[in-house]
């Protein structure tokens, strides 16, 4: 029965990463955030309750990078969500070196033959508890110790950047996001959950390895017992995938953390009249109006641009916007977008901006899915291949 905690999780992960990635790019890392959480929980339980010589095989070191993992990625998706824009910087990157670090690691184990690796997990985690192996740099016990460490410092770390980032907007605008309470308080339910485990990890470490303590005058091997261990990691992993039910718009992926900036704004515009239901007032000349200032940012080009991620940007229902291209431009959104596509190709060829790109790229760079597509695209709109107007353009600057 307790398997199906985990599986719960990662199906809940799945859920995040396939359907909403597109409509909220910060749902990547909260997708891939829960997915290493619960394949922790499924790799302790595959470790000390399965009894199962091949799953302790499977279960054994191999995951030790995962729990390297969990702190980056959350603090990357706290990042993502308070950020202007959803990209990670280059240096960003260089969170995921301990995860790399503890691969590399701890190649001698995961490198030995599968029957002899499954007697080592057998023998270290079920008779003599001794987890002392052979690895290229760092000790098993200094891994165990410092992945809790690890965890507990990123998720204060984030805690952190959270409260700086919200002091900084609210000195600069005068005011927090709409949607700062809700955003807040699934962060620090968040972070307090990890922070949790993160203690108990270290206190059921620190126990395990010989150093006795008492917290409130209760002792720690009492405290951070093995069996308390297990229920408060599983417990709080299993919790937080529970949690994210409780807020539907994270789960969902429509609440953004950005400033209202005034009736000039198109977020404030709409969220003025959609909440007094008054959406039929809304002319076709101001959702022109948006729908213009919108396409100055070019979101077309990107292979993902649908109508639900720009009914998101725009908060604009996708009825709304559906009506407006099949009954007021007489199109459907998905030929409305190839045009733009293939109008802002020609612009490029035009103006020589894709001089010196293939054609291969150039339909990348315009986000068609593949080569064959944008010429077909191309050439239902111009009556020409794109190769065919290149040399055109060509010859006319001759």
């Amino acid at each position: 029965m307790a398997i199906l905690f985990p599986l719960f999780g990662i199906f809940t992960s799945f859920i995040l990463l396939y359907y909403l990635s597109s409509l909220n790019r910060s749902n990547i890392f909260l997708a891939l955030f829960f997915l290493c959480c619960n394949l922790v929980v499924m790799v302790y339980y595959g470790l000390h309750f399965t009894k199962d010589l091949f799953w302790e095989g499977v279960s054994f070191v191999h995951w030790l990078p995962l729990s390297y993992l969990l702190g980056p990625l959350l603090f990357y998706y706290v990042k993502t969500t308070l950020a202007d824009h959803s990209k990670l910087e280059k240096w960003d990157w260089l969170h995921l070196l301990p995860a790399a670090f503890i691969v590399i690691n701890c190649l001698p184990f995961t490198t030995l033959p599968f029957d002899q690796k499954a007697q080592i997990a057998h023998e270290t985690v079920n008779v003599t508890e001794n987890y002392t192996l052979d690895f290229n740099f760092v000790s098993f016990e200094f891994i165990l110790y410092s992945r809790s460490i690890h965890l507990l410092v990123y998720s204060l770390f984030a805690l952190i950047y959270f409260y700086s980032r919200s002091k900084s907007i609210l000195i600069k605008y005068n005011q927090l996001p709409s949607n700062h309470r809700i955003i807040s308080r699934w962060f620090y339910l968040l972070c307090w959950i990890q922070i949790v485990i993160a203690i108990n990890s270290i206190g059921h470490m620190s126990t395990l390895y010989g150093v006795q303590f008492s917290v409130l005058g209760i002792p720690s091997t009492i405290i951070f017992s093995q069996k308390y261990y297990f229920e408060i990691c599983g417990g709080g992993f299993f919790l937080q995938n529970i949690f994210l039910f409780l807020f539907p718009k994270i789960l969902y992926g429509n609440v953004s953390y950005t400033i209202e900036k005034g009736k000039d704004n198109i977020i404030e515009e709409f969220k003025s009249i959609l909440p007094k239901k008054q959406k039929e007032t809304i002319t076709v000349q101001d959702i022109e109006r948006i729908i213009q200032d919108y396409l100055d940012t070019l979101p077309f080009i990107q292979k993902e641009f649908s109508l639900s991620q720009m009914s998101f940007d725009l908060k604009i229902p996708e009825r709304f916007l559906s009506n407006y291209f099949n009954k007021e431009l007489e199109i459907t959104f998905s030929d409305w977008r190839k045009n733009l596509r293939i109008d802002h190709v020609c612009k490029l060829i035009e103006d020589g901006e894709a001089k010196n790109l293939t054609i291969e790229a150039i339909a990348t760079n315009a986000g068609f899915a593949s080569r064959s597509k944008f010429i077909d695209a191309f050439k239902e709109r111009k009556g020409v291949t794109p190769s065919a107007f290149i040399k055109s353009v060509k010859t006319v600057e001759a």
